[in-house]
């Protein structure tokens, strides 16, 4: 579904991916990890071109998602890549409804009822359908980022890019969100997450991606990864997760 293959990143001297070359299969959730400033969101930015790359190629669903193509194409590409960021970005001045209803609308040509259906029951697939006609303001940090998931369904996309999308919530919404994309990993979604959730890792992802220095240091499936790291700055990383 994702591929990387040799992809580099630089902002001016610094070299923020190094050579990255992994992916993502159909139906996997993989957990991207690692120290702050290891590349991580820079990784995960790439995959619907919030961040061009220099070299490399990288393609999401059998396209090349760094060739050249018009303004107008591009938008649709990433219209297809669910993306959930840590801030929520709603649109303040629309209800709940109709931040979910607007994407389909305005990008799919979708009929308005038929859109508000469709918000509607992802609103309740997210639990909270009692907040359709509610504000931003009106909600909790963990009720908005619930709602951005939902808005992101609404484009059924065929994968969802989560980066780091509980750490600017209290402790008490962390887990209301992650029930969620729980509840997207049980069905099947294909999902690369950037996050700091251990505890989502280990139960939830297919694989784990340990990043530091622009590089994928270390790759495993969660069992191997908690309990066997192989690389030493994986092992720091989990030995000072560990005492804290």
């Amino acid at each position: 579904m994702i591929s990387f293959s040799k992809v580099n990143k630089w902002y001016g001297d610094y070299h923020a991916l190094v050579d990255v070359t992994a992916e993502v299969k159909k139906g996997e959730v993989v957990v991207v990890c690692g120290p702050s400033g290891s590349g991580k969101s820079t990784l995960i930015r790439t995959v619907n071109r919030l961040e061009e790359i220099q070299s490399g190629e990288l393609s999401f669903n059998g396209r090349n998602v760094h060739a050249p193509m018009p303004s107008r194409e591009l938008n649709r590409l990433r219209s297809q890549v669910g993306f959930v960021f840590q801030s929520f970005n709603l649109f303040p001045h629309m209800s709940v409804v109709e931040n979910v209803k607007f994407s389909p609308i305005r990008v799919n040509g979708m009929g308005k009822a038929e859109a508000r259906d469709k918000a509607l029951s992802l609103l309740e697939r997210v639990g909270l359908a009692a907040k359709a006609l509610s504000y931003p303001a009106q909600l909790s940090g963990g009720q908005q980022q619930r709602v951005a998931i939902a808005r992101a369904l609404a484009m059924e996309p065929p994968a969802m890019l989560f980066d780091e999308p509980t750490s600017a919530l209290d402790p008490e919404m962390v887990g209301e969100v992650l029930a969620v994309m729980r509840s997207l990993a049980n069905d099947g979604m294909t999902m690369m997450c950037v996050t700091h959730e251990m505890g989502f890792a280990r139960e939830v992802a297919d694989r784990v991606w340990f990043m530091d220095a622009g590089q994928i240091l270390e790759e495993a499936d969660p069992e191997t990864f908690f309990k066997q790291p192989q690389h030493p700055r994986a092992q720091r990383f989990l030995s000072d997760l560990r005492s804290h």
